[in-house]
């Protein structure tokens, strides 16, 4: 099977090969992928890193050989961004990139937890984008993943595929800095998710990433007085 790897900052992973198909995902810089099918100028791929299909341009991939795949040397962009050179100039990447090239030393704190929550801070005020998976927009499940790829921890691409890994806490007084907390819609099913930080606060992407405070019923935002997510369950993945 034919392999790719994605050779722009950020590409829209869309359900169907039209430019009016609902972005699924995203995929970054040096992410790679297996190419199923090519139609004219779409190319439908399979992300290696968690197996979500889709159609993108195929301008922004690159065919590559299973050897060079194989073979290749890559270094995760830690930071918020990272600038460098390529055959095609410079390029600005976002956090959760890969490169074949020497990467900006990690400032991430030594304690895993504490680094979870100080990197999900630095998200504060990204814009919400179904789909988005990168430092420029972020949906609620790609928020979660991207910073938890950077902390060398893999979690599926939604939120209710993220909420089948790890260990149920059964108060919300258990939860610790970087735990995850999952939400339901009237019907049940798990439409959203966060990051736990210290004294019960929630850091997560709706319209914009931002810090909200939980309870046993769901987080409450202040500035619209009421609850907005209904709390389903916390879990501990680390």
């Amino acid at each position: 099977m034919d392999k790719g790897i994605c050779v722009v900052t950020v590409a829209p992973v869309r359900a169907e090969n039209s430019d009016k198909a609902e972005i699924v995902t995203e995929i970054l810089f040096g992410e790679s992928a297996d190419i199923l099918e090519v139609y004219k100028n779409w190319t439908k791929i399979k992300m290696h890193y968690d197996g979500y299909e889709g159609w993108m341009d195929t301008k922004q991939i690159k065919h590559v050989t299973e050897e060079h795949l194989a073979s290749r040397k890559v270094t995760l962009i830690t930071e918020d961004f990272a600038s460098i050179m390529t055959n095609d100039g410079r390029t600005l990447l976002s956090m959760g990139s890969e490169v074949e090239y020497p990467a900006v030393a990690s400032r991430r704190s030594h304690d895993v937890r504490e680094s979870i929550a100080l990197t999900a801070k630095e998200f504060l005020n990204v814009p919400y984008l179904w789909g988005g998976k990168s430092f420029f927009a972020v949906d609620c499940s790609g928020f979660t993943q991207l910073v938890y790829k950077i902390h060398q921890v893999k979690l599926p691409r939604d939120a209710y595929q993220q909420a089948e890994v790890g260990n149920v806490l059964s108060f919300v007084e258990e939860s610790q800095p970087g735990d995850l907390a999952f939400f339901e819609n009237s019907e049940g099913k798990i439409i959203h998710v966060g990051i736990m930080l210290e004294n019960q606060k929630i850091i997560h992407a709706s319209g914009k990433v931002r810090i909200d405070t939980l309870d046993s019923t769901g987080i409450f935002n202040k500035e619209m007085n009421k609850h907005t997510h209904k709390l389903r369950v916390i879990k501990s993945v680390l």
